[in-house]
């Protein structure tokens, strides 16, 4: 894949994640290697990665997930319920809203959860933006990696309303925040496309608003 093609078909992958073909281990830290490349302010490199392969555990999290899409689905900003006044929009709105609810269903079951973390001592009251920048390029890097090596991932927070739970469940140290819940399989195919956009001219601003 060219650089332009790799940008524009990674996609959030949910339906087509292949629940019953293994990940090799060795493939997971390659996409890793090469998220640790991304940038990361003062070059502090605070990040750490937290790989789930465990089934009992992969297990507990899902569960933990599943509570959490059943309230995300319940509620208005629900991707399911937005743009209901735009038909077109709010078919893929539908399209988008059935595949959460999926992987609300699954997220026990797919090979790999990876969790990417930051080690920080806390979380300061005013801009965070400096703080979870030095750990989201990374994790894009990664899925990117791992597009291109024909697995699919899917960015995803809704875990963190069970954050407390989830890091005794994985013995996380106090200092260290989940920034994302990424599961990673191999894709069931590797057609994805351009995903529909609002027009550049629509959001882009020059010199004022």
């Amino acid at each position: 894949m060219s650089p332009d093609e790799l940008l524009t078909t990674t996609r959030s992958v949910r339906k087509r994640l292949d629940l019953h073909r293994p990940v090799p281990r060795e493939l997971i830290e390659e996409c890793l290697e090469i998220a640790l490349q991304a940038p990361s302010g003062s070059n502090r490199q605070s990040w750490h990665w937290l790989v789930v392969t465990d089934r009992a555990q992969r297990a507990a999290i899902g569960e933990f997930y599943r509570r959490a899409v059943a309230g995300y689905l319940e509620s208005s900003g629900a991707a399911g319920k937005l743009f209901a006044e735009d038909p077109e929009r709010a078919k893929v709105q539908s399209r988008v809203g059935s595949s959460v609810a999926y992987l609300g269903e699954k997220m026990g079951e797919v090979p790999v959860l990876v969790i990417p973390c930051l080690r920080v001592p806390e979380l300061p009251a005013g801009n965070q933006a400096g703080l979870w920048g030095s750990i989201l390029p990374a994790a894009w890097s990664y899925m990117l990696a791992a597009r291109a090596r024909g697995l699919g991932t899917a960015w995803t927070t809704l875990h963190l309303a069970f954050e407390t739970e989830i890091a005794e469940l994985l013995g996380l140290p106090e200092d260290v925040r989940q920034a994302a819940l990424i599961p990673t399989a191999y894709a069931v195919g590797t057609d994805f496309r351009r995903a529909a956009r609002q027009p550049l001219s629509d959001v882009l601003h020059f010199d004022r608003w």
